[in-house]
């Protein structure tokens, strides 16, 4: 299972379009998604500040600002997923 990490923050219009990048390139495989809000944590809102949304594939960063879909699926593919 790859565990895939989407940083977001509210209001965020660049994180609405990345979370449909995101389901389209998990669709169907075996991928955890943990979705956080970088400002309920005071470290990952000081580590990304204005950098999200963020995609992180167990745990090493994959994109950020944009998710392209096709970009991430591949990515997920190669981690076995």
């Amino acid at each position: 299972m790859v565990a895939l990490t989407f940083l977001t923050r509210v209001d965020c219009h660049l994180c609405e379009t990345a979370r449909e990048a995101v389901a389209e390139a998990v669709a169907g495989r075996d991928v955890k998604v943990t979705e956080i809000d970088i400002d309920t944590d005071d470290d990952l809102s000081g580590q990304y500040g204005w950098d999200v949304p963020v995609v992180l594939l167990d745990g090493r960063q994959h994109s950020f600002h944009r998710v392209d879909a096709d970009r991430l699926s591949r990515a997920i593919e190669a981690l076995g997923a």
